[in-house]
């Protein structure tokens, strides 16, 4: 079995227009810790299940930052699962890998950019993002969503739950491709939901006869 290990050194960060966490990424658990008065774990939970992540399934965390939504799908997903978890930042990755190692998790962690996917077309059911929508630019948003769309599979699922009610977005993934879009609000009042199913782009195409 692949198990995640650690690096002598964190990876060089790519150019974004994104906001990254990168000086203080090995305190980001405590700060978020103490920011949900101990309900991380709860509201991961609760990410999870509004996901329905399944055994077996292919999962991509996009801004996954310290791993924790990541370690969660890869005991979901279960051994005949697959689990990534991309971030801009490579200190937010090295702690991911560093944590997944100390827990014997199989998650594979790189750093990567949401607008630049670095996996082929085609290849997860589920992409996940978790409070990291509201640190990219309109223009970002709107490439991070063509981006999904492209590695989800037909009828490939995304979920992303953020702070505040991110109404401008249906309509932003509907223009990338997605379908059944829904937004809507978690148990917790300030925290919202947003998914859609990929479409995928070339059916748009021969449906507008291009």
């Amino acid at each position: 079995m692949h198990h995640t290990t650690t690096s002598s050194a964190p990876e060089a960060a790519p150019a974004t227009t994104g906001r990254t966490i990168r000086r203080w990424a090995r305190f980001y658990d405590l700060v978020v810790k103490l920011l949900m008065l101990g309900r991380e774990s709860a509201v991961r939970n609760t990410t999870i299940e509004l996901a329905q992540v399944v055994p077996g399934e292919r999962v991509l965390d996009v801004g996954c930052g310290t791993g924790t939504l990541t370690i969660a799908a890869k005991a979901k997903v279960g051994p005949t699962g697959d689990v990534h978890g991309i971030d801009a930042s490579p200190e937010m990755i090295d702690v991911a890998k560093r944590k997944a190692a100390q827990k014997r998790v199989d998650a594979r962690f790189q750093v990567g950019l949401i607008e630049e996917l670095p996996f082929p077309d085609d290849q997860f059911d589920l992409v996940l993002s978790s409070f990291m929508l509201h640190h990219l630019p309109g223009d970002l948003k709107r490439r991070g969503f063509a981006e999904i769309d492209r590695v989800l599979k037909l009828g490939g699922r995304f979920l992303a739950v953020d702070l505040g009610e991110m109404r401008e977005l249906p309509a932003m993934m509907e223009a990338t491709g997605f379908a059944e879009v829904e937004l809507g609000k978690t148990k917790y009042r300030i925290i919202s939901f947003l998914k859609g199913k990929a479409k995928k782009n070339d059916l748009r195409k021969v449906e507008h006869g291009s």
